[in-house]
Protein backbone atom coordinates (compact mmCIF):
# COMPACT_ATOMS: atom_id res chain seq x y z
CA UNK A 1 0.00 0.00 0.00
CA UNK A 2 1.09 3.35 -1.31
CA UNK A 3 2.34 5.88 1.73
CA UNK A 4 -0.32 8.44 0.69
CA UNK A 5 -3.10 5.47 0.98
CA UNK A 6 -2.15 4.50 4.46
CA UNK A 7 -2.33 7.87 5.63
CA UNK A 8 -5.89 8.11 4.01
CA UNK A 9 -6.75 5.33 5.47
CA UNK A 10 -5.40 6.30 8.97
CA UNK A 11 -7.45 9.30 8.83
CA UNK A 12 -10.72 7.25 8.06
CA UNK A 13 -10.30 5.10 10.98
CA UNK A 14 -9.62 7.94 13.52
CA UNK A 15 -12.74 9.88 12.21
CA UNK A 16 -14.77 6.74 12.64
CA UNK A 17 -13.77 6.21 16.33
CA UNK A 18 -16.93 8.31 17.14
CA UNK A 19 -18.99 5.63 15.48
CA UNK A 20 -17.35 2.85 17.42
CA UNK A 21 -17.27 3.99 20.07
CA UNK A 22 -21.47 4.31 20.52
CA UNK A 23 -23.17 1.20 20.49
CA UNK A 24 -26.19 2.14 17.50
CA UNK A 25 -29.88 1.18 17.90
CA UNK A 26 -30.94 -0.88 15.41
CA UNK A 27 -35.06 -0.01 16.20
CA UNK A 28 -34.79 3.67 16.90
CA UNK A 29 -32.92 3.77 13.18
CA UNK A 30 -35.54 1.66 11.76
CA UNK A 31 -38.55 4.17 12.71
CA UNK A 32 -36.33 6.66 11.43
CA UNK A 33 -36.09 5.06 8.07
CA UNK A 34 -39.32 6.17 7.00
CA UNK A 35 -38.85 9.32 5.78
CA UNK A 36 -35.72 7.59 3.72
CA UNK A 37 -37.92 5.04 2.07
CA UNK A 38 -39.43 6.86 -0.51
CA UNK A 39 -35.94 6.81 -2.20
CA UNK A 40 -33.92 3.89 -0.70
CA UNK A 41 -37.04 1.52 0.14
CA UNK A 42 -38.53 0.82 2.94
CA UNK A 43 -35.66 -1.85 3.93
CA UNK A 44 -32.91 -0.14 2.14
CA UNK A 45 -33.71 -2.16 -1.69
CA UNK A 46 -33.99 0.82 -3.92
CA UNK A 47 -36.41 0.34 -6.88
CA UNK A 48 -35.05 3.32 -8.90
CA UNK A 49 -31.79 3.06 -10.44
CA UNK A 50 -31.11 6.17 -9.73
CA UNK A 51 -30.58 5.92 -5.93
CA UNK A 52 -28.73 3.49 -4.52
CA UNK A 53 -30.02 0.91 -2.23
CA UNK A 54 -28.59 0.80 1.70
CA UNK A 55 -29.44 -2.60 2.74
CA UNK A 56 -26.74 -4.98 3.47
CA UNK A 57 -24.33 -1.57 3.18
CA UNK A 58 -21.26 -1.05 5.73
CA UNK A 59 -23.13 1.31 8.68
CA UNK A 60 -19.62 2.73 8.75
CA UNK A 61 -19.84 4.16 5.27
CA UNK A 62 -23.07 4.99 5.60
CA UNK A 63 -22.65 7.02 8.93
CA UNK A 64 -19.27 8.74 6.66
CA UNK A 65 -21.47 10.16 3.73
CA UNK A 66 -24.06 11.43 6.10
CA UNK A 67 -21.69 13.01 8.15
CA UNK A 68 -20.79 13.76 4.60
CA UNK A 69 -23.66 15.83 3.47
CA UNK A 70 -24.60 17.00 6.66
CA UNK A 71 -21.34 19.36 6.49
CA UNK A 72 -21.09 19.95 2.45
CA UNK A 73 -17.82 17.51 2.15
CA UNK A 74 -20.70 15.64 -0.22
CA UNK A 75 -22.91 17.67 -2.15
CA UNK A 76 -26.48 16.74 -2.97
CA UNK A 77 -29.62 18.72 -2.78
CA UNK A 78 -32.24 16.06 -1.63
CA UNK A 79 -29.67 14.35 0.71
CA UNK A 80 -28.44 17.98 2.12
CA UNK A 81 -32.07 18.55 2.97
CA UNK A 82 -32.53 15.06 4.90
CA UNK A 83 -29.65 15.24 7.10
CA UNK A 84 -30.41 18.40 8.05
CA UNK A 85 -32.59 17.75 11.23
CA UNK A 86 -30.57 14.52 12.17
CA UNK A 87 -27.94 14.24 14.64
CA UNK A 88 -25.20 12.06 15.10
CA UNK A 89 -26.88 9.37 17.14
CA UNK A 90 -29.80 9.35 14.55
CA UNK A 91 -27.11 8.88 11.27
CA UNK A 92 -25.62 6.34 13.74
CA UNK A 93 -28.95 4.70 14.23
CA UNK A 94 -29.81 4.62 10.59
CA UNK A 95 -26.72 3.42 9.54
CA UNK A 96 -27.31 0.51 11.69
CA UNK A 97 -30.43 -0.13 10.56
CA UNK A 98 -29.87 -0.35 7.11
CA UNK A 99 -26.46 -3.18 7.65
CA UNK A 100 -28.71 -4.97 9.34
CA UNK A 101 -31.13 -5.52 6.03
CA UNK A 102 -30.59 -7.98 3.37
CA UNK A 103 -29.72 -6.59 -0.47
CA UNK A 104 -31.83 -7.99 -3.46
CA UNK A 105 -29.45 -7.00 -6.12
CA UNK A 106 -30.23 -5.77 -9.14
CA UNK A 107 -30.70 -5.80 -12.82
CA UNK A 108 -27.66 -5.40 -15.05
CA UNK A 109 -26.21 -6.16 -18.46
CA UNK A 110 -25.16 -9.50 -19.05
CA UNK A 111 -23.23 -8.89 -21.99
CA UNK A 112 -20.50 -6.71 -20.02
CA UNK A 113 -19.73 -9.08 -17.25
CA UNK A 114 -16.79 -10.56 -18.66
CA UNK A 115 -15.17 -6.86 -19.89
CA UNK A 116 -16.64 -5.63 -16.63
CA UNK A 117 -14.49 -8.89 -14.30
CA UNK A 118 -11.47 -8.37 -15.84
CA UNK A 119 -11.32 -4.44 -14.66
CA UNK A 120 -12.84 -5.25 -11.88
CA UNK A 121 -10.37 -8.27 -10.64
CA UNK A 122 -7.25 -7.03 -13.08
CA UNK A 123 -7.47 -3.26 -13.38
CA UNK A 124 -6.64 -2.14 -16.93
CA UNK A 125 -2.86 -2.14 -17.33
CA UNK A 126 -2.61 0.48 -20.27
CA UNK A 127 -4.37 3.31 -18.22
CA UNK A 128 -2.34 2.80 -15.01
CA UNK A 129 -5.90 1.96 -13.22
CA UNK A 130 -5.53 -0.68 -10.34
CA UNK A 131 -7.72 -3.25 -9.89
CA UNK A 132 -11.05 -2.85 -7.98
CA UNK A 133 -10.78 -5.17 -5.57
CA UNK A 134 -7.69 -4.13 -4.01
CA UNK A 135 -10.18 -1.66 -2.06
CA UNK A 136 -13.21 -3.30 -2.59
CA UNK A 137 -12.24 -6.93 -1.91
CA UNK A 138 -12.44 -9.89 -4.44
CA UNK A 139 -16.47 -10.27 -3.59
CA UNK A 140 -16.98 -6.46 -3.77
CA UNK A 141 -18.38 -6.64 -0.27
CA UNK A 142 -16.03 -3.32 0.70
CA UNK A 143 -13.93 -3.04 3.65
CA UNK A 144 -16.29 -2.01 7.09
CA UNK A 145 -13.20 -0.79 9.09
CA UNK A 146 -12.08 1.56 6.14
CA UNK A 147 -15.16 2.78 5.48
CA UNK A 148 -14.87 1.39 2.10
CA UNK A 149 -18.30 0.91 0.40
CA UNK A 150 -19.76 -2.61 -0.48
CA UNK A 151 -20.82 -2.81 -4.16
CA UNK A 152 -22.13 -6.21 -4.95
CA UNK A 153 -25.52 -5.93 -6.14
CA UNK A 154 -25.57 -2.14 -6.52
CA UNK A 155 -27.61 -0.36 -9.19
CA UNK A 156 -25.06 -0.09 -12.27
CA UNK A 157 -26.61 3.30 -13.26
CA UNK A 158 -25.97 4.61 -9.88
CA UNK A 159 -22.46 3.34 -9.76
CA UNK A 160 -21.62 4.75 -13.25
CA UNK A 161 -23.17 7.99 -12.32
CA UNK A 162 -20.84 8.02 -9.19
CA UNK A 163 -17.95 7.23 -10.89
CA UNK A 164 -18.68 10.00 -13.29
CA UNK A 165 -18.95 12.49 -10.28
CA UNK A 166 -15.73 11.69 -8.85
CA UNK A 167 -14.19 12.17 -12.54
CA UNK A 168 -15.59 15.34 -13.16
CA UNK A 169 -15.16 16.73 -9.54
CA UNK A 170 -18.51 16.57 -8.61
CA UNK A 171 -17.75 14.39 -5.78
CA UNK A 172 -14.43 14.69 -4.01
CA UNK A 173 -15.53 13.21 -0.31
CA UNK A 174 -13.20 10.49 -1.02
CA UNK A 175 -10.00 10.06 1.29
CA UNK A 176 -6.73 11.58 -0.22
CA UNK A 177 -8.62 11.71 -3.61
CA UNK A 178 -8.15 8.05 -4.47
CA UNK A 179 -11.37 7.39 -6.57
CA UNK A 180 -10.90 10.63 -8.34
CA UNK A 181 -7.75 9.99 -9.39
CA UNK A 182 -8.30 6.82 -10.35
CA UNK A 183 -11.29 6.97 -12.92
CA UNK A 184 -9.97 10.03 -14.86
CA UNK A 185 -8.45 7.70 -16.80
CA UNK A 186 -11.41 5.75 -16.79
CA UNK A 187 -13.83 5.71 -19.97
CA UNK A 188 -17.71 5.62 -19.91
CA UNK A 189 -17.39 1.85 -21.63
CA UNK A 190 -15.24 0.65 -18.75
CA UNK A 191 -17.46 2.12 -16.31
CA UNK A 192 -20.60 0.73 -17.61
CA UNK A 193 -18.66 -2.87 -17.95
CA UNK A 194 -17.10 -2.51 -14.32
CA UNK A 195 -20.77 -1.48 -12.85
CA UNK A 196 -22.86 -4.45 -14.13
CA UNK A 197 -20.29 -6.89 -12.86
CA UNK A 198 -20.26 -5.52 -9.80
CA UNK A 199 -23.81 -5.39 -9.75
CA UNK A 200 -24.15 -9.28 -10.94
CA UNK A 201 -21.86 -10.33 -8.15
CA UNK A 202 -24.00 -12.13 -4.78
Amino acid sequence: MKASHLVALVLVLSGLSSFAATAADIEAGKAKSVVCAACHGADGNSTNPAWPSLAGQHASYIYKQLMDFKAGRRENATMTGMVAALNEDDMKNLAAYFESQKPKGAAFDGDLIEKGQNIYRGGITAANIAACMGCHEPTARGNGPAAWPALAGQHPEYIVAQLQAFKQGMRANDPNGMMRNLVTRMEEPEMKAVAAYIAGIH
